[in-house]
């Protein structure tokens, strides 16, 4: 096994992962302002699935950049 990671595009892998997270953190909290704006009732499943997003959206677009731009293209 060579140290080579299969010539991998690490800006795109960085942007990507990076505006994935800010997906996610944009999906749970305009849901989450949503549910408290109108005032509907929401299973406690769906309120916890929004905040779990996120927090895994925060996560990933502070992880991405290290991981995939820093951390891997030194490691080749």
């Amino acid at each position: 096994m060579t140290g080579r990671h299969r010539d991998l595009n690490y800006a795109r892998l960085t942007r990507g992962g990076f505006f994935l997270g800010l997906g996610l953190f944009a999906l749970g909290a305009i849901g989450e302002l949503a549910i408290g704006a109108t005032g509907i009732a929401v299973p406690a499943w769906e309120h916890r699935l929004l905040v779990d997003a996120e927090w895994i959206g925060v996560l990933l677009a502070l992880l991405s950049p290290f991981v995939f731009g820093i951390v891997l293209p030194l490691t080749e």
